[in-house]
Protein backbone atom coordinates (compact mmCIF):
# COMPACT_ATOMS: atom_id res chain seq x y z
CA UNK A 1 0.00 0.00 0.00
CA UNK A 2 1.25 3.49 -0.78
CA UNK A 3 -0.01 6.60 0.96
CA UNK A 4 1.16 9.92 -0.45
CA UNK A 5 0.24 13.12 1.33
CA UNK A 6 0.39 16.87 0.93
CA UNK A 7 0.05 19.54 3.58
CA UNK A 8 -1.41 22.97 3.07
CA UNK A 9 -2.53 25.62 5.51
CA UNK A 10 -5.38 28.03 4.97
CA UNK A 11 -6.77 30.45 7.57
CA UNK A 12 -8.14 28.55 10.57
CA UNK A 13 -7.86 25.13 8.94
CA UNK A 14 -5.43 22.40 7.99
CA UNK A 15 -5.81 20.55 4.71
CA UNK A 16 -4.28 17.23 3.80
CA UNK A 17 -4.81 14.99 0.78
CA UNK A 18 -4.15 11.26 1.05
CA UNK A 19 -3.65 9.10 -2.00
CA UNK A 20 -5.65 5.89 -1.62
CA UNK A 21 -4.77 2.91 -3.80
CA UNK A 22 -6.60 0.28 -1.74
CA UNK A 23 -10.36 -0.33 -1.47
CA UNK A 24 -11.91 2.07 1.04
CA UNK A 25 -15.53 2.47 2.07
CA UNK A 26 -15.03 5.78 3.80
CA UNK A 27 -18.41 6.30 5.41
CA UNK A 28 -18.81 2.75 6.69
CA UNK A 29 -15.27 2.72 8.04
CA UNK A 30 -15.74 5.99 9.88
CA UNK A 31 -19.10 4.99 11.35
CA UNK A 32 -17.34 2.20 13.25
CA UNK A 33 -15.46 4.84 15.24
CA UNK A 34 -18.69 6.22 16.74
CA UNK A 35 -17.38 9.78 16.31
CA UNK A 36 -19.91 12.55 16.65
CA UNK A 37 -22.07 10.30 18.80
CA UNK A 38 -25.01 12.39 19.91
CA UNK A 39 -24.38 15.19 17.40
CA UNK A 40 -27.38 15.37 15.10
CA UNK A 41 -25.38 17.49 12.64
CA UNK A 42 -22.69 14.83 12.05
CA UNK A 43 -22.87 13.23 8.59
CA UNK A 44 -21.54 9.94 7.22
CA UNK A 45 -22.08 8.96 3.59
CA UNK A 46 -20.13 6.72 1.23
CA UNK A 47 -17.85 9.54 0.11
CA UNK A 48 -18.31 12.37 2.61
CA UNK A 49 -17.91 12.55 6.40
CA UNK A 50 -18.52 15.50 8.75
CA UNK A 51 -17.91 15.11 12.49
CA UNK A 52 -16.10 16.49 15.52
CA UNK A 53 -14.37 15.02 18.57
CA UNK A 54 -11.82 15.76 21.28
CA UNK A 55 -8.35 14.68 20.17
CA UNK A 56 -5.64 14.40 22.82
CA UNK A 57 -4.43 17.86 21.75
CA UNK A 58 -7.87 19.49 21.85
CA UNK A 59 -11.20 19.75 20.03
CA UNK A 60 -11.32 19.27 16.28
CA UNK A 61 -13.99 19.27 13.62
CA UNK A 62 -13.27 17.82 10.22
CA UNK A 63 -14.60 16.89 6.86
CA UNK A 64 -13.44 14.04 4.65
CA UNK A 65 -14.21 13.80 0.94
CA UNK A 66 -13.31 10.75 -1.14
CA UNK A 67 -12.97 10.93 -4.92
CA UNK A 68 -10.65 9.75 -7.71
CA UNK A 69 -8.27 7.66 -5.64
CA UNK A 70 -7.75 10.11 -2.82
CA UNK A 71 -9.32 11.38 0.38
CA UNK A 72 -9.20 15.09 1.18
CA UNK A 73 -9.20 16.12 4.83
CA UNK A 74 -9.91 19.59 6.17
CA UNK A 75 -9.81 20.13 9.93
CA UNK A 76 -10.33 23.01 12.34
CA UNK A 77 -9.40 23.58 15.96
CA UNK A 78 -6.60 22.76 18.41
CA UNK A 79 -6.71 19.09 17.45
CA UNK A 80 -6.40 19.70 13.71
CA UNK A 81 -2.62 19.21 13.50
CA UNK A 82 -2.81 15.96 15.44
CA UNK A 83 -5.56 14.68 13.17
CA UNK A 84 -3.65 15.63 10.03
CA UNK A 85 -0.53 13.87 11.30
CA UNK A 86 -2.52 10.68 12.03
CA UNK A 87 -4.79 10.85 8.99
CA UNK A 88 -3.75 7.53 7.43
CA UNK A 89 -4.58 5.49 10.55
CA UNK A 90 -7.64 7.65 11.18
CA UNK A 91 -9.30 6.55 7.93
CA UNK A 92 -8.06 2.95 8.11
CA UNK A 93 -5.27 3.02 5.54
CA UNK A 94 -2.82 1.38 7.94
CA UNK A 95 -5.21 -1.55 8.48
CA UNK A 96 -4.70 -4.84 6.63
CA UNK A 97 -8.01 -6.65 5.98
CA UNK A 98 -6.12 -9.40 4.17
CA UNK A 99 -4.62 -10.48 7.49
CA UNK A 100 -7.88 -12.37 8.02
CA UNK A 101 -7.90 -15.99 6.81
CA UNK A 102 -11.57 -17.08 6.67
CA UNK A 103 -12.18 -20.56 8.07
CA UNK A 104 -15.96 -20.55 7.83
CA UNK A 105 -17.99 -20.06 4.68
CA UNK A 106 -20.11 -17.30 6.20
CA UNK A 107 -16.95 -15.40 7.17
CA UNK A 108 -15.46 -15.93 3.71
CA UNK A 109 -18.57 -14.66 1.95
CA UNK A 110 -18.92 -11.61 4.15
CA UNK A 111 -15.22 -10.85 3.90
CA UNK A 112 -15.50 -10.86 0.11
CA UNK A 113 -18.49 -8.53 0.23
CA UNK A 114 -16.84 -6.16 2.69
CA UNK A 115 -13.96 -5.00 0.49
CA UNK A 116 -13.15 -1.46 1.50
CA UNK A 117 -14.42 -1.73 5.07
CA UNK A 118 -11.36 -1.07 7.23
CA UNK A 119 -10.59 -0.89 10.94
CA UNK A 120 -9.53 2.65 11.71
CA UNK A 121 -7.98 4.21 14.82
CA UNK A 122 -9.75 7.34 16.04
CA UNK A 123 -7.40 8.40 18.82
CA UNK A 124 -10.48 9.93 20.49
CA UNK A 125 -9.84 8.47 23.93
CA UNK A 126 -12.09 10.61 26.11
CA UNK A 127 -15.00 10.74 23.66
CA UNK A 128 -14.83 7.00 23.16
CA UNK A 129 -14.88 6.24 26.88
CA UNK A 130 -17.88 8.53 27.39
CA UNK A 131 -19.70 6.89 24.48
CA UNK A 132 -19.17 3.33 25.67
CA UNK A 133 -19.87 4.06 29.34
CA UNK A 134 -23.21 5.58 28.34
CA UNK A 135 -23.89 2.39 26.35
CA UNK A 136 -23.21 0.08 29.31
CA UNK A 137 -26.06 -2.33 30.13
CA UNK A 138 -28.78 -0.49 28.21
CA UNK A 139 -30.37 -0.81 24.79
CA UNK A 140 -28.72 0.93 21.86
CA UNK A 141 -31.82 3.06 21.39
CA UNK A 142 -31.79 4.24 25.00
CA UNK A 143 -28.06 4.95 24.92
CA UNK A 144 -28.37 6.95 21.68
CA UNK A 145 -31.10 9.09 23.26
CA UNK A 146 -28.94 9.71 26.33
CA UNK A 147 -25.96 10.67 24.15
CA UNK A 148 -28.06 13.12 22.16
CA UNK A 149 -29.32 14.74 25.36
CA UNK A 150 -25.84 14.82 26.91
CA UNK A 151 -24.44 16.63 23.86
CA UNK A 152 -27.43 18.97 23.59
CA UNK A 153 -27.56 19.98 27.25
CA UNK A 154 -23.93 19.96 28.33
CA UNK A 155 -21.96 20.05 25.06
CA UNK A 156 -20.48 22.99 23.19
CA UNK A 157 -20.02 24.19 19.60
CA UNK A 158 -17.14 22.51 17.79
CA UNK A 159 -14.46 24.66 16.15
CA UNK A 160 -14.82 25.45 12.46
CA UNK A 161 -17.65 26.35 10.09
CA UNK A 162 -19.50 23.00 9.88
CA UNK A 163 -22.08 23.72 12.57
CA UNK A 164 -21.08 20.65 14.59
CA UNK A 165 -21.29 20.12 18.32
CA UNK A 166 -18.94 18.45 20.80
CA UNK A 167 -19.92 16.45 23.83
CA UNK A 168 -19.24 18.00 27.24
CA UNK A 169 -15.64 18.75 28.15
CA UNK A 170 -14.04 16.70 30.93
CA UNK A 171 -14.16 19.63 33.37
CA UNK A 172 -17.88 20.02 32.71
CA UNK A 173 -18.61 16.34 33.36
CA UNK A 174 -16.39 16.33 36.45
CA UNK A 175 -18.33 19.28 37.84
CA UNK A 176 -21.78 17.75 37.42
CA UNK A 177 -23.60 16.04 40.25
CA UNK A 178 -24.90 12.53 39.66
CA UNK A 179 -28.43 13.94 39.82
CA UNK A 180 -27.63 16.10 36.76
CA UNK A 181 -27.39 12.92 34.68
CA UNK A 182 -30.81 11.68 35.76
CA UNK A 183 -32.81 13.79 33.24
CA UNK A 184 -30.54 12.34 30.54
CA UNK A 185 -31.58 8.77 31.34
CA UNK A 186 -28.21 7.99 32.97
CA UNK A 187 -28.47 6.48 36.44
CA UNK A 188 -26.06 7.10 39.30
CA UNK A 189 -23.78 4.13 38.59
CA UNK A 190 -22.87 5.22 35.05
CA UNK A 191 -22.83 8.88 36.13
CA UNK A 192 -20.17 8.15 38.74
CA UNK A 193 -18.04 6.33 36.16
CA UNK A 194 -18.27 9.30 33.81
CA UNK A 195 -17.38 11.77 36.54
CA UNK A 196 -14.40 9.70 37.64
CA UNK A 197 -12.87 9.31 34.16
CA UNK A 198 -13.42 13.02 33.50
CA UNK A 199 -11.43 13.90 36.63
CA UNK A 200 -8.52 11.71 35.52
CA UNK A 201 -8.58 12.32 31.79
CA UNK A 202 -4.81 12.83 31.46
CA UNK A 203 -4.25 9.37 32.96
CA UNK A 204 -6.90 8.01 30.64
CA UNK A 205 -5.39 9.49 27.50
CA UNK A 206 -2.03 7.83 28.12
CA UNK A 207 -3.46 4.70 26.48
CA UNK A 208 -2.86 6.30 23.09
CA UNK A 209 0.80 5.28 23.37
CA UNK A 210 0.13 1.79 24.76
CA UNK A 211 -0.31 -1.64 23.27
CA UNK A 212 -3.90 -2.95 23.19
CA UNK A 213 -3.22 -5.23 26.18
CA UNK A 214 -1.67 -2.41 28.21
CA UNK A 215 -4.46 -0.03 27.25
CA UNK A 216 -7.10 -2.55 28.29
CA UNK A 217 -5.45 -2.98 31.69
CA UNK A 218 -5.21 0.77 32.23
CA UNK A 219 -8.85 1.29 31.32
CA UNK A 220 -10.02 -1.47 33.64
CA UNK A 221 -8.14 0.19 36.51
CA UNK A 222 -10.92 2.79 36.45
CA UNK A 223 -13.86 1.66 38.63
CA UNK A 224 -16.85 0.81 36.49
CA UNK A 225 -14.83 0.13 33.34
CA UNK A 226 -14.90 -3.60 32.68
CA UNK A 227 -13.78 -5.87 29.85
CA UNK A 228 -16.69 -4.93 27.57
CA UNK A 229 -16.07 -1.19 27.79
CA UNK A 230 -12.29 -1.60 27.59
CA UNK A 231 -12.50 -3.74 24.45
CA UNK A 232 -14.91 -1.29 22.86
CA UNK A 233 -12.57 1.63 23.52
CA UNK A 234 -9.39 -0.20 22.47
CA UNK A 235 -11.07 -1.38 19.28
CA UNK A 236 -12.10 2.10 18.16
CA UNK A 237 -9.34 4.27 19.61
CA UNK A 238 -6.33 2.07 18.76
CA UNK A 239 -7.89 0.27 15.79
CA UNK A 240 -7.25 -3.13 17.36
CA UNK A 241 -8.65 -5.83 15.01
CA UNK A 242 -8.64 -8.38 17.84
CA UNK A 243 -10.58 -6.56 20.59
CA UNK A 244 -13.56 -8.74 21.59
CA UNK A 245 -16.48 -7.33 23.57
CA UNK A 246 -16.83 -9.98 26.28
CA UNK A 247 -20.01 -9.43 28.25
CA UNK A 248 -22.16 -8.23 25.35
CA UNK A 249 -25.84 -9.17 25.36
CA UNK A 250 -26.06 -10.10 21.66
CA UNK A 251 -22.62 -10.91 20.27
CA UNK A 252 -22.12 -14.40 21.81
CA UNK A 253 -25.47 -15.54 20.39
CA UNK A 254 -24.73 -14.07 16.95
CA UNK A 255 -21.29 -15.68 16.80
CA UNK A 256 -22.59 -19.06 17.99
CA UNK A 257 -25.42 -18.96 15.45
CA UNK A 258 -23.26 -17.84 12.54
CA UNK A 259 -20.28 -20.13 13.14
CA UNK A 260 -21.86 -23.19 14.74
CA UNK A 261 -25.62 -23.02 14.11
CA UNK A 262 -26.25 -22.76 17.85
CA UNK A 263 -29.03 -20.34 18.81
CA UNK A 264 -27.48 -19.42 22.16
CA UNK A 265 -23.89 -18.83 23.13
CA UNK A 266 -21.91 -17.86 26.19
CA UNK A 267 -18.81 -15.67 26.29
CA UNK A 268 -16.76 -18.83 26.69
CA UNK A 269 -18.33 -20.44 23.64
CA UNK A 270 -17.90 -17.26 21.62
CA UNK A 271 -14.20 -17.11 22.45
CA UNK A 272 -13.81 -20.78 21.59
CA UNK A 273 -15.38 -20.26 18.17
CA UNK A 274 -13.31 -17.14 17.54
CA UNK A 275 -10.00 -18.69 18.64
CA UNK A 276 -8.97 -19.72 15.08
CA UNK A 277 -9.19 -16.01 14.22
CA UNK A 278 -7.00 -14.76 17.07
CA UNK A 279 -5.47 -11.39 16.14
CA UNK A 280 -8.50 -10.74 13.91
CA UNK A 281 -11.42 -11.57 16.21
CA UNK A 282 -12.94 -8.08 16.23
CA UNK A 283 -12.85 -8.06 12.43
CA UNK A 284 -14.78 -11.33 12.36
CA UNK A 285 -17.38 -10.01 14.81
CA UNK A 286 -17.81 -6.90 12.65
CA UNK A 287 -18.25 -9.06 9.56
CA UNK A 288 -20.96 -11.06 11.33
CA UNK A 289 -22.87 -7.93 12.32
CA UNK A 290 -26.49 -8.20 11.27
CA UNK A 291 -26.69 -11.96 11.79
CA UNK A 292 -29.19 -12.50 14.58
CA UNK A 293 -29.80 -15.70 16.49
CA UNK A 294 -33.48 -16.76 16.82
CA UNK A 295 -35.26 -14.84 19.54
CA UNK A 296 -37.15 -16.55 22.32
CA UNK A 297 -39.92 -14.53 23.92
CA UNK A 298 -40.57 -10.81 23.98
CA UNK A 299 -37.92 -8.36 25.09
CA UNK A 300 -38.69 -6.39 28.23
CA UNK A 301 -38.86 -2.64 27.98
CA UNK A 302 -36.13 -0.56 29.60
CA UNK A 303 -37.59 1.94 32.04
CA UNK A 304 -37.11 5.59 31.10
CA UNK A 305 -35.88 7.33 34.25
CA UNK A 306 -35.58 10.83 32.80
CA UNK A 307 -38.87 12.11 34.16
CA UNK A 308 -38.75 10.23 37.46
Amino acid sequence: MRVASQNAFVPDSIIRSLRVDVPLRLGQTMRLLELGSGDTAARFTDDHVRAAFRAITGPVSFRLDAASGQVDLEAWGPGASWLADHAAAFIGLTDDPDALEPRHEVVRQRHLRSKGLRIAASGAVYDSVVHWVVHQKVTGKGAARSMRDLVRVHGEPAPGPLGLRLGPAPEVVAGLGYEDFHPLGIERKRAEVLRNVARRVSRLEEIIEMSPAEASSRLQAFPGVGPWTAASVVGTVLGDPDAVQVGDYHIPNSVAWALAGEPRGTDERMLELLEPYRSQRRRVVLLLKGIHAPRYGARSEVRDIRGV
